[in-house]
């Protein structure tokens, strides 16, 4: 098998369709077979067999496995082959006596290829758990090669945009999006137990909100071509069903956003949004707290704390709290005060003395001074408090502080991983908001949403005290597993078009 590597493709093609011909012409066709009933993994069965001592034999049990061969080693008429399963890794034995004609099809089968094995186990000489196979089919035939055993695929670009390969050769890839299907059903599991309702609300809308960002555009020819927005968030519709009545409701869904590409954006994501009524954002708070730290546990079977890059991270609640301009203040030695800060001016100012980009709005002016002052220092988990009503539109205002709203930002390794607030109820305080909103899209900045009006009229039914909670679901995959860019717990990132 081995001496495929250092052959053209082409030859390497050619080589494994002519096997793929002798398969069928001695009647076993690879692509015939429609199952193969399946008993046992990989990982199941090297560890119900732990036991066995070197050249014992567990004869009397039978088993069932299906998967790739990665790797073939013949020693006279024998072989041992190495079948890779979603769990891991199993060694095969097999005896030409003891399959008779049988055996020659181990000999036109190449990397790749997907067979089916029933046989016992035991451990062999050199001490590995092994499946002494006394039956097989092959089940289907890898007609491109995998690429070289030794140096796997290692283009980035190319095992983004052929991630099949990528699952195939790369078992750490493989375990990753595993850890993540667990990591998000862990998620339900939590936040069913405390009584939520999954939801599903509309990706097609008319006018996409709840969140700063441009939206993609599309058309429905069933409404003659009505231009329609993908949804920039789920935060509207699922506060439409607390006012329904619905009370604890919840969406995992996928996100759109026209926006930027790089270690922790893609324009597709999945964002848990979630809504309580008649919790506050403290009461969020602690169940943000919660919940990360419950799926912290989870990924390290008990454990506190995450090894993330060379740095380790403490989830042990409660996490460290600070407020938004206080950390301001404090990122700056003490020259940035609340007063320069919440004026439009003064944050003008602040943007020019840090040599960033002249910003259209003053809301997107304390972004980007957050962005330079604070976050790089976030990065054991921290609660980023008391944000201004001038970046926060649908939050509530804090009692005694108008200027500010109860809301909070949880950031974790320099990262944004989730944000929450009371939710604003008053109907007439959220048209203002709006009709602010509107003044500074129309001043230039593109990112601010149309304002969605009906949502006021929706309020105007009374919605009771709520918070609600967004949490970036693929960035909270790569801190957990401790992976630096969004593109590698995606199964299919956005790509340019190839060629």
């Amino acid at each position: 098998m081995d001496e495929e590597f250092g052959k053209s493709e082409a030859a390497l093609v050619a080589a494994r369709r002519e096997s793929l011909a002798a398969l069928r012409s001695r009647g076993r066709d690879p692509f015939a077979q429609t199952r193969f009933s399946v008993d046992a993994t990989a990982a199941e069965l090297n560890a119900r067999y732990g036991f066995l001592e070197i050249g014992q034999h567990a004869e009397t049990e039978n088993w069932n496995v299906a998967g790739r061969v990665m790797s073939i080693r013949t020693a006279g008429k024998t072989m041992f082959v190495d079948l890779h399963d979603r769990t891991g890794r199993l060694q095969l034995y097999v005896r030409k006596d003891e399959l008779g004609e049988t055996f020659a099809d181990w000999e036109d089968l190449d990397r790749g290829d997907v067979v089916g094995v029933s046989g016992f186990m035991f451990r062999s000489k050199k001490g590995d758990l092994t499946l002494h196979v006394k039956s097989f089919a092959v089940l289907s035939k890898s007609l491109m090669p995998l690429p070289d055993k030794w140096h796997g695929l290692q283009d980035v670009e190319k095992r983004y945009r052929q991630r099949y390969v990528d699952l195939i050769v790369n078992a750490g890839v493989r375990d990753t999006m595993i850890l993540r299907s667990k990591i998000v059903s862990e998620m339900r599991r939590f936040i069913d137990a405390q009584g939520f309702y999954e939801c599903e609300t509309p990706t097609l809308l008319h006018v996409a909100g709840g969140a700063s960002a441009r939206p993609f555009l599309t058309s429905v020819n069933a409404l003659s071509g009505e231009e329609m927005q993908l949804r920039i968030a789920t935060e509207l519709n699922l506060k439409r069903l607390i006012v329904g009545g619905l009370e604890r409701v919840y969406e995992i869904g996928r996100i759109f956003r026209n926006e930027g590409i790089d270690t922790t954006h893609n324009p597709e994501f999945t964002m848990l949004e979630l809504y309580a009524a008649y919790w506050d954002v403290h009461d969020m708070m602690d169940f943000n707290e919660a919940l990360i730290n419950d799926l912290v546990q989870v990924v390290t079977g008990g454990a506190e704390e995450l090894l993330v890059g060379e740095q380790t991270i403490s989830f042990a609640r409660p996490f460290r709290r600070v407020a938004y301009l206080d950390a301001m203040r404090d990122g700056s030695g003490g020259k940035y005060t609340r007063e320069q800060l919440l004026d439009p001016s003064g944050a003008a100012k602040i943007v020019e003395e840090l040599g960033l980009p002249k910003s259209p709005t003053h809301g997107h002016a304390l972004d980007k001074i957050f962005e330079r002052l604070v976050e790089p220092a976030l990065v054991q988990p921290t609660f980023v408090t008391d944000y201004p009503v001038i970046i926060s539109p649908l939050a509530k205002r804090k009692a005694g502080d108008p200027e500010l709203v109860d809301r909070y930002e949880l950031f974790c390794n320099r990262m944004e991983i989730s944000n929450a607030f009371t939710e604003l109820n008053d109907p007439d305080d959220q048209r203002g908001r709006f009709e602010a909103q509107a003044r500074e899209r129309a001043a230039g900045d593109e990112e601010v949403p149309q304002p969605d009006w009906d949502f006021v009229r929706a309020l105007e039914y009374g919605m009771p005290p709520t918070a609600g909670i967004g949490i970036g679901v693929d960035r909270l995959v790569m801190l957990l597993t401790n992976n630096v860019s969004i593109r590698d717990v995606l199964l299919f990132p956005l790509q340019r078009q190839h060629g």
